[in-house]
């Protein structure tokens, strides 16, 4: 069932519900009320009938014959008097007598002063009744056929109603159902339209205010993010693609040359160490690759364990060394930092060791001297770890550019690299709350910040 076709059915339902239970609540009334009446028309009917009987002295059998020759007009109410004792002081038909009183019946009238019941559809009234300080006990009984034509009339009209005002109740919530998912409705027909080649389009936001213009707002942001990382996609393939058909295309050319030609062992030797180099050229920039795929995962998938950056920043530096031992890396610790807490963070250490690699390595890379300065300190209310060279620097243009992937500057004639480095490292450092700032001037060298805010 659509949603259209349930909002309608529960509207009409719970419409419906409330429009019985007021008519209910009406009839029930009607009827209570048609009761009391008619009680209290019994009452009088009894009470005038012993007036005219005692207090204007006509004579019993003379009542009965006015009631006789008008019982239509009277509604037939049928009266008898008794005296305590239960003797019959008058009846106006006592041969048809329909209430047949009974001495018990009697007695409860005495005791309780008046009672009401139903017999067979008429209602019957007994009362206690003083005239001249005398006790006698009335009974009347009738049925009222005006009062029950009235209230079937009222339940027809009432039932009638009803049926005609869920039937509008149901078209009407059908029509407001259709008006208020009208924009669903487009919403869908416009999300069709919606794939790879037209990731473009964007749903109707309507007003902005409502719940729907919220899900479309969700869902066009949710669409940004998408294309994003579609163009991000097709750049990373594309870029890909060309870093690494340059490596392949200089070891197919070394190979083919070594095998079209005989080679002297040292010839031989040298063409292998090309190979060799273009070898490690692929491997360091699948290596690239890899780590950059790593810090594009949710953080909820990477493994988080508290780290001390003072820990990884000497990892970092020994890797360095270790795979370049022409590099000078020197570390400095604030002394102010006593307490190890301070430099403890929530992060994966793998990812942030290979943030600090790239730094060091490129402050190492870009300086005639090989020389880098790492310092970990306490500033304010944050612990920035730096990486600081003299080398040739970045230029203002440059280094608007240089977080994009694959983006070299014009610095990269002095050495090799993929433009792999500073965008892996800001994503890694972005994955653990962090941020890093590059101050740069050409000729003069570089400066990398990465800091983080201490809690509590």
């Amino acid at each position: 069932m659509s949603i259209k076709s349930k909002l309608t059915l529960l509207f009409t339902i719970i419409s419906g519900g409330i429009l019985l239970l007021f008519a209910l609540f009406v009839f029930v009334s009607a009827a209570s009320d048609r009761r009391s009446e008619f009680y209290n028309k019994l009452r009088n009917e009894a009470i005038t009938r012993i007036n005219v009987l005692l207090g204007a002295g006509i004579e019993p059998e003379t009542l009965q014959t006015i009631y006789l020759e008008h019982r239509e007009v009277i509604n037939e109410v049928e009266v008898a008097i008794y005296d305590p004792g239960f003797n019959l002081l008058y009846h106006d038909a006592e041969d048809i007598d329909f209430v047949k009183e009974t001495p018990e019946m009697i007695a409860e009238i005495i005791e309780r002063g008046e009672i009401r019941f139903t017999q067979e559809g008429w209602e019957v009234i007994g009362l206690l009744y003083y005239f001249d300080n005398q006790p006698y006990i009335l009974t009347a009984a009738a049925y009222d056929d005006y009062g029950h034509t009235k209230l079937s009339n009222l339940l027809n009209i009432l039932l009638f109603s009803w049926l005609a005002a869920v039937v509008i109740i149901f078209f009407a919530g059908r029509y407001f159902a259709l008006r208020a998912l009208e924009p669903v409705s487009q919403m869908v027909d416009k999300a069709e339209e919606i794939s790879g080649s037209h990731i473009g389009l964007r749903l109707n936001e309507g007003n902005g205010k409502d719940e729907l213009a919220e899900l479309a707002i969700a869902f066009n942001r949710m669409l940004n993010r998408l294309e994003d990382s579609f163009e991000a996609q097709k750049e990373f393939v594309s870029n890909v693609a060309h870093e690494i058909r340059t490596p392949l295309a200089a070891v197919m050319g070394e190979i083919e040359l070594a095998l079209s030609q005989k080679r002297s062992k040292e010839a031989c030797e040298e063409a292998l160490q090309k190979v060799m180099d273009d070898a490690k050229r692929l491997s360091r920039l699948s290596k690239g690759l890899l780590d950059l795929a790593k810090a594009t995962y949710e953080p909820g998938l990477i493994s988080m364990k508290n780290v001390r950056l003072d820990e990884l920043l000497m990892d970092a530096r020994n890797e360095v060394i270790k795979n370049n031992p022409d590099y000078r890396i020197h570390i400095l610790f604030d002394e102010n930092i006593e307490d190890e807490s301070l430099i403890t963070i929530n992060g994966n250490a793998y990812l942030l060791t290979v943030a600090f690699i790239n730094l060091m390595d490129n402050a190492c890379k870009f300086s005639d001297d090989r020389n880098a300065n790492v310092q970990l300190k306490m500033e304010s209310s944050k612990i920035i770890a730096s990486v600081e060279d003299e080398g040739v620097g970045i230029s203002d243009d440059d280094l608007q550019k240089v977080f994009i992937p694959f983006y070299r500057g014009k610095n990269k004639k002095t050495t090799e690299g993929h433009g792999i480095g500073l965008p892996l490292t800001q994503r890694i450092i972005e994955l653990h709350k962090g941020q890093i700032n590059l101050v740069s001037k050409p000729g003069k060298g570089t400066r990398a910040e990465v800091s983080w805010i201490i809690e509590g």
